[in-house]
């Protein structure tokens, strides 16, 4: 267990962060549009509320995919394109991705610093981005891929007390609370530790955890191994599948932890002892490759639940499909509801979890990305967001409409109250030189309309790299990239 620090600026005047260079690797001297389109929002999204988890932080606050139903909604607005400011926090080569917000509005955030080996766990002022405090957490092992490598903190969540639960890379999982930081340093405690060492292999990694609704911890991890922990013992229950599993996974109020491997998505529920169990598991089709845009051989998505009857993934089929299953213990007929083909067979491949709202899918292409250094000298990935919905009478799907937008390696996020989809987006250049423009891209969700793109930064530096979008309380978007974090918010009334 390592020990509680202090750390960290938290004076009433903190000193402003360095900012994000631009230009990194592009061409000397070339530059982009700051703005396209025409700044405006669209209209309200008629979705049902997702229900509040009794074990973590308000929605839209807790984790990365916002919610426990892993929706990527919002039922705040986000900005709407008006003179849009730019803020950034350089880390120096290190991408903050995992964005949630305390009880104060405060940013509590995992930067992957020191090439992809040193994650800090971080205590950021949302309106300036100054460190109000900071905690180093253990090394990451190397990987084949540091680009493709999300353990050692990428997932994590804030617990109803506004703490960080987070899996770090020497198979702990440790609560840490963060307090003070107004006029003096932010004191940094990690008021509990649960050593997994003893159940998880040492050449094993965690992947993410979070939370069921008796709260209970549950964890998986990279070759398959689904666990949970009850807190009042600390005792870690566990099972194998064998299988590998790459992505965070969906819990909701009726006991259910939907998690999908490289091979099939599983229903799980805790059984009388509290130990994981196999509810269901559904097989989807799988063309059995690493696409370029994908981290493995299946399923690139984290399942999103969709009220109360369904759950969503996208397959490793070529062409790839939207599917959704009824996520009932039991149901009467099949599981499957519908497979819908999206993009173009050998181009179409993702790696990052749908949005779902009402009866709505939005999936992203990110066809062709390897690693960030595939966007840089003009080039960029596959275009597509398509939105699918779900029949009306729930027996099947159709595509709805198709974006040629392309996003690298986003995870996208829908505000229900302005009716606007936010991408991070990247064009081709033709040349001779290159700026590599990186932009905030607003979509309209009922039309599939670009709305407008307001220029986020230029070069490799902004590189998300499977960073999300976050929309925070104040209606600002925050962007982790390849330098470190970006926040772009209207400077004029929305």
């Amino acid at each position: 267990m390592w020990v509680c620090v202090l750390a960290g600026r938290g004076w009433a005047t903190p000193i402003p962060p360095p900012s994000i260079p631009d230009g990194f690797l592009a061409s000397p001297g070339a530059t982009a549009p700051t703005f396209l389109g025409q700044a405006g929002a669209g209209a309200r999204v008629d979705a049902a509320v997702v229900p509040r988890h009794p074990f973590m932080a308000r929605n839209g606050r807790s984790n990365l995919h916002d919610d426990a139903y892993m929706t990527d909604t919002y039922t705040r607005k986000g900005p709407v394109g008006h003179a849009m400011e730019r803020r950034s926090l350089f880390t120096g080569g290190g991408v903050c991705a995992s964005v949630t917000f305390d009880r104060r509005g405060r940013i509590l955030t995992v930067c992957i610093t020191n090439n992809g080996v040193t994650p800090y766990l971080k205590l950021l002022d949302a309106r300036t981005l100054s460190e109000l405090g900071s905690l180093r957490l253990p090394a990451r092992p190397t990987s084949a891929n540091m680009f493709q490598d999300f353990t050692g903190g990428g997932y994590f969540y804030l617990d109803r007390k506004g703490r960080a639960v987070l899996f770090t890379a020497d198979r702990h999982v440790s609560v840490v609370s963060m307090t003070g930081g107004t006029s003096g340093p932010a004191a940094i405690r990690v008021e509990a530790d649960y050593d997994l060492t003893a159940v998880i292999p040492s050449d094993d990694k965690s992947t993410s955890l979070l939370p069921d609704w008796s709260g209970r911890i549950w964890f998986v991890t990279l070759h398959g191994l689904v666990g949970v922990i009850s807190p009042e013992d600390g005792q870690a229950r566990t099972v194998a599948l064998g299988e590998e599993i790459e992505n965070s996974f969906a819990v909701d109020e009726d006991g259910g932890v939907y998690i999908v491997s490289d091979l099939a998505l599983y229903r799980f529920d805790a059984d009388a002892t509290g130990a994981p169990s196999i509810t269901w598991r559904e097989v989807y089709q799988n063309t059995g490759a690493v696409k370029p845009g994908q981290v493995n051989a299946g399923s690139g998505t984290t399942p999103t639940l969709l009220g109360t009857d369904w759950v969503a993934i996208t397959d490793n089929a070529d062409p790839m499909n939207v599917v959704v299953y009824r996520r009932q213990r039991d149901v009467s007929g099949t599981r499957l509801v519908c497979e819908q083909p999206v993009f173009s067979a050998g181009a179409g491949s993702t790696d990052n979890s749908l949005i779902g709202a009402g009866r709505s899918l939005i999936v992203e292409n990110n066809y062709g990305y390897t690693d960030p250094f595939v966007t840089i000298n003009g080039q960029s990935t596959n275009a597509g967001l398509e939105r699918v919905d779900i029949d009306a009478d729930g027996e099947g799907c159709h595509l709805v409409w198709h974006s040629d937008e392309r996003a690298p390696t986003v995870v996208p996020k829908l505000s229900l109250k302005n009716g606007l989809i936010y991408t991070y987006t990247k064009d081709p250049e033709p040349g001779p030189t290159f700026a590599d423009a990186w932009y905030l891209t607003a979509i309209d969700f009922a039309t599939g309309e670009t709305r407008w793109k307001q220029l986020a930064g230029t070069g490799l530096w902004y590189n998300n790299n499977y960073a999300p979008i976050t929309i925070g309380p104040d209606g600002s978007a925050y962007i982790g990239v390849l330098g470190g974090l970006v926040k772009l918010h209207d400077t004029r009334p929305r």
